[in-house]
C-alpha cells in the first residue's frame, strides 16, 4: 500500500517552525548583549575604547553591570599585560648589537615596569577591600578609592619613565623598538584601568548622595 503523503499545509507549518528556530537567538546570546552594551558604554569614558572593550568583553559574566568588577577587570588585564612585559624587556639585553647606553636603558626599564606590576598588584589588593554596595562612600572609601588612583596612576608613569630612557640621542637602535613595540599597549590598558577606576569612584559617591 502507497505511503500517504504528508499534506501541503503540514509542510508549511514544519518549515516555519525550522525557520523561526534558526532566526531565534539562544538564551546566551540574549542575555550576552546586555552584558557587553555595558561594557562598551563604560569604555566611552577611556582614552582607547576599542581595546578596552577587546579586553574587557571576555570577562562580561563577571562583571555583569557592576562598575567595581568592571574596574578589578581593567586592572587584572593592566596587571596581566605589565608581568608578560617585565619579562619580555628583561631579555632584551641579550639583543645582538645593543650598545652599552641601550643596555642601561633596558635596565632601568626593567625596573620602572616591575615597579608597575608592583603598584597595579596593590591597587588591585586595595580595591578588593572598598566593597561593591552603593552605602555612603565615606572616609574609608574615600581612603581606599586614593591608593588605587595613586597606584594605578603611578604604574602608569613607569611606563611612560621607560620611554623617556629612550628619547636620548642615539638610542634608536633595536632595543627602543622592541620596548616601544611591547610597552604601548601596555600604557594604554593602564591608561583605560585609571579611567575605569575613577568612573567606578564618581558612580559609587553618587550612589551614597542619592544621585542617579
Amino acid at each position: 500500500m502507497a505511503k500517504a503523503k504528508p499534506s501541503h499545509s503540514f509542510l508549511f507549518l514544519f518549515h516555519l517552525l525550522f525557520f523561526t528556530a534558526i532566526l531565534q537567538p539562544s538564551s546566551s546570546q540574549a542575555t550576552a548583549a546586555p552584558r557587553t552594551d555595558f561594557i562598551k558604554s563604560s569604555c566611552r569614558s577611556t582614552h582607547y575604547p576599542s581595546l578596552c572593550v577587546q579586553c574587557l568583553s571576555g570577562y562580561a559574566p563577571s562583571i555583569q553591570q557592576d562598575p567595581r568588577q568592571l574596574a578589578r577587570a581593567a586592572l587584572q588585564v593592566s596587571l596581566a599585560r605589565a608581568q608578560s612585559a617585565a619579562t619580555y624587556v628583561a631579555q632584551l639585553s641579550r639583543l645582538q648589537g645593543i650598545t652599552p647606553r641601550e643596555s642601561q636603558a633596558v635596565q632601568d626599564c626593567v625596573q620602572n615596569v616591575g615597579d608597575s606590576v608592583s603598584r597595579l598588584s596593590r591597587s588591585i589588593d586595595e580595591l578588593g577591600q572598598m566593597g561593591g554596595g552603593q552605602g555612603a562612600a565615606g572616609e574609608a572609601f574615600d581612603w581606599h578609592m586614593s591608593n588605587v588612583q595613586t597606584w594605578v596612576s603611578g604604574a602608569l608613569t613607569d611606563e611612560n619613565t621607560c620611554f623617556d630612557g629612550f628619547a636620548r640621542p642615539g638610542m634608536d637602535g633595536k632595543a627602543k623598538s622592541a620596548v616601544r613595540g611591547r610597552l604601548v599597549e601596555v600604557a594604554q590598558v593602564v591608561s583605560n584601568a585609571l579611567a575605569l577606576v575613577d568612573r567606578f569612584g564618581s558612580r559609587h559617591r553618587g550612589a551614597a548622595k542619592g544621585k542617579p
